[in-house]
């Protein structure tokens, strides 16, 4: 374990986090929000001083060499030590009661879950819902991609961190080297942010309502600056926006990239994309003639536009909400809860199990089935244009059980604070998965200050894990890990 590499790299980002902290620290001086304005100097004031510290005990002339198993540890830290300082100026604000609660809403920032302690939003200093809503945004392509672009400035290359903070059965290599990869990403998803507030604009929105929106929008995050999510702009054009945005932001970006190139037919050919699309649409005309055969809305029309919203939403694991569907009829709230577990693309902002490994699962069953009947036959797993190697389709059923069985046993912890079965179950996973809002006491209308500090830190933890999709932090839990 190279660790003197590890913390000399901890203390180049958490400067990067301090940096950026800037910006909602700039706007608690314009706002005057001096409470806000000293609590992000503090978090800044202990970034530096404990980045120094750090810099100085590792050397100046310390080679920086990040292998597989240190590339694991870094990431995880990394998530860790930017929610503690995150939390910091939430805390100093007395925007939540304890430490722990002001932990678990700035991972559940980072990590795009969007799940929330607030009982009221409304009242909160505007700079702390912008920095609330900007670690939507960072975590949502991921704080380590960012720092990669300017890795090769630390002399290092980025490849494994990448791959230690988005695990995934695909991923896509956009350009030669890794870091011009990262730039490219990013790109793409700051000009698609951009796009989403202009359009947001248009709509009445102001500047600063537009932003936030958009942080959490793209981040398929789902904190908002309105006590009822989007629902709290009653508009029908920002329903609108917001749905379409939240589609593009559980896509593989890389599509994106594709369509640049004007590759359009390999987008169109993609089978992830493909099924994807189909999702949203069957489940959203399903919940549709569900919500108006039930007679909750009064016509088709306005039961699509709400259908269609929620779909996306909790799909992509933005977890925005327009209406309580809590209230709808169980077979519109049991298509949602399939949805739990199936979330956005590999690649994407969106978390959750992702379509790729739905999909493969789904190959896999048949293609057992076909060899059940004919037991000499070859059949290749194949996605669209793709195929799937075996090595591959292993590793997906070993995640997908992993999953299960962590969702599971985070609900059993859950259940220590004596609430209902539908409430635990749907803490867990929207917790594991991402999502943000479930259904019970954590529904639309719900949020986690039911909780004491012991179950929020179990649901920061399984925010972090489902974020860097379990292996990456279950590692560290390992002999193998500290022996190798």
């Amino acid at each position: 374990m190279n660790w003197k590499s590890v913390i000399k790299l901890l203390a180049y980002i958490m400067l990067f986090i301090g940096l950026l902290m800037l910006i909602p620290t700039s706007m608690a001086y314009y706002y005057q929000e001096y409470k806000a304005l000293t609590g992000f100097i503090i978090a800044e004031a202990m970034i530096v001083i404990c980045s120094i510290i750090a810099l100085k005990k590792t050397g100046k002339k310390q080679e920086l060499v990040i292998k597989a198993r240190d590339s694991y540890l870094f990431v995880t830290l990394t998530w860790v030590l930017a929610t503690f300082f995150g939390a910091i100026p939430l805390f100093y604000t007395k925007s939540c009661p304890t430490f722990c609660q002001c932990y678990f809403e700035i991972m559940s920032g980072f990590t795009t879950t969007g799940a929330t302690t607030f009982t009221v939003i409304e009242d909160k200093a505007r700079s702390i819902l912008f920095w609330r809503s900007m670690t939507n945004w960072l975590g949502g392509m991921g704080i380590v991609v960012l720092f990669v672009a300017v890795l090769p400035l630390l002399g290092v290359k980025g490849t494994g961190l990448v791959g230690a903070e988005s695990v995934g059965p695909t991923k896509d290599k956009l350009t030669p080297k890794i870091r011009y990869t990262a730039i490219a990403l990013w790109s793409i998803y700051l000009a698609i942010s951009a796009i989403e507030v202009g359009f947001l604009i248009l709509g009445d929105l102001s500047l600063y309502e537009a932003t936030t929106v958009a942080f959490a929008t793209m981040g398929a995050a789902g904190f908002c600056i309105k006590n009822s999510s989007i629902g709290g702009f009653e508009s029908l054009y920002v329903d609108i926006v917001v749905t379409i945005f939240m589609f593009l932001a559980g896509m593989n970006f890389a599509l994106f990239f594709k369509i640049l190139q004007r590759k359009f037919k390999k987008v169109v050919r993609d089978g992830e994309f493909r099924m994807y699309f189909i999702v949203v649409i069957t489940f959203t005309l399903l919940c549709t003639i569900n919500l108006t055969l039930s007679g909750v809305y009064p016509n088709f029309l306005t039961s699509l536009r709400y259908a269609v919203f929620q779909v996306v939403s909790v799909v992509t694991t933005t977890g925005f909400a327009t209406q309580d569907y809590c209230l709808w009829p169980t077979f519109s709230q049991m298509l949602l809860l399939v949805l739990f577990f199936i979330g956005g693309c590999a690649g994407s902002a969106g978390g959750g199990i992702k379509v790729i490994r739905i999909r493969t699962l789904f190959t896999l069953g048949k293609n057992t089935l076909i060899r059940r009947l004919h037991p000499r036959a070859v059949v290749p797993a194949r996605i669209g244009d793709d195929f799937i190697a075996q090595d591959t389709i292993l590793g997906i059923a070993g995640f997908v059980g992993l999953y299960v069985a962590t969702g599971l046993i985070g609900a059993v912890f859950f259940a220590l604070s004596g609430k209902d079965m539908t409430t635990c179950f749907a803490a867990s996973f929207l917790c594991l998965g991402n999502i943000g809002i479930g259904f019970g006491e954590v529904g639309p209308t719900g949020n986690f200050s039911i909780f004491s500090d012991l179950i929020l830190n179990v649901g920061s933890f399984l925010m972090l894990v489902g974020r860097l999709e379990l292996f990456t932090v279950y590692a560290l839990f390992t002999r193998h890990f500290w022996r190798g």
